[in-house]
């Protein structure tokens, strides 16, 4: 990634390999006085709107929670048990849960993880269910030489047997897709077909796609038609600007304000959350930048 601060190093700190319910986020960095007492901003109500808690982990989540709010947000990704309480403390909800994962390279195309993946998942669905929520991420894991067809499989095995469980208490098992052209080399669920076709063998609505706009302009393109084609697979979608990873303004090459209509017209009811690394020093402007932008 262009910036020091990877989401894959900021995971692998908070999920420490396994379902870490009572280890506190250690995120305790006030944002600085003019990130903070923004005037409310008034949203049309067409996307919901998120925001990924990693990008902003320099900033308190009181605050971020409390300027998130103001910017019409509504919920935060990529949170787990520790730090639910503060979110509901704020009446925001938890998009995206994570913390079952073992990390973005050990995952479901791998029999080796199948037990501990089982373990984790089947003690995390009914807390993400129990607190009202709905999405909990996972990851196929990375090739380490398995053709398609062996980690479709493989997937497929480590799957099934959680989505009784999933079912059973309302809660989708959504796997991220992940460029591994520039950010996640040999990560296997790389492009949207691939998500695709596991989706489809796995013929559950209790399994979605993460859709992350940013990793799919790089390894795919095609962005808007693929969202068109594919979308009763896709359960959530993740932003960033292309190339860089940084704020979804004209400096870089997509139209989010498009893409976003074109989400809106599939009958899409879920959240779209934010995951650019901000350049700007107040992270809260670039925020509420990237939210005018995607709020059609």
């Amino acid at each position: 990634m262009s910036s020091n601060l990877s989401r894959r190093s900021v995971i692998k700190n908070i999920v420490a390999g396994a379902v870490a319910l009572n280890i506190p986020l250690g995120f305790s960095a006030a944002a600085s006085p003019k990130e903070t007492n923004m005037e409310e901003q008034t949203i049309k109500g067409n996307i919901n709107h998120s925001v990924c808690r990693w990008c902003f982990s320099s900033i308190d989540l009181e605050i971020l929670c409390v300027e998130a709010k103001k910017m019409g947000i509504s919920a935060i990704d990529l949170v787990g048990p520790a730090d639910w309480p503060i979110l509901k403390k704020h009446g925001l909800d938890s998009a995206m849960c994570n913390g079952a994962e073992i990390n973005l390279v050990d995952g479901f195309n791998d029999p080796k993880f199948h037990e501990t993946l089982i373990k984790n998942y089947s003690a995390m669905i009914p807390l993400v269910a129990k607190a009202g929520y709905k999405n909990l991420i996972c990851f196929s894991g990375n090739k380490r030489g398995k053709t398609d067809e062996e980690g479709w499989n493989n997937c497929v095995k480590g799957l099934q047997p959680l989505l009784p469980l999933a079912e059973k208490h309302n809660v989708v098992l959504v796997m991220e897709l992940l460029n591994s052209k520039i950010d996640h080399k040999d990560y296997q669920c790389d492009t949207t077909k691939w998500g695709v076709e596991l989706a489809k063998r796995l013929n559950s609505e209790h399994f979605k796609l993460l859709y992350d706009i940013y990793h799919m302009q790089i390894d795919e393109g095609d962005v808007i038609r693929t969202i068109r084609d594919n979308h009763k697979y896709i359960g959530h979608y993740h932003t960033a600007g292309v190339p860089g990873r940084n704020e979804i303004d004209e400096n870089q090459e997509l139209n989010y304000a498009a893409i976003m209509k074109a989400i809106v017209q599939t009958g899409f009811k879920g959240y779209v959350a934010q995951e650019f690394i901000p350049k700007n020093p107040n992270k809260m402007d670039s925020l509420r930048k990237a939210i005018a932008i995607c709020d059609i």
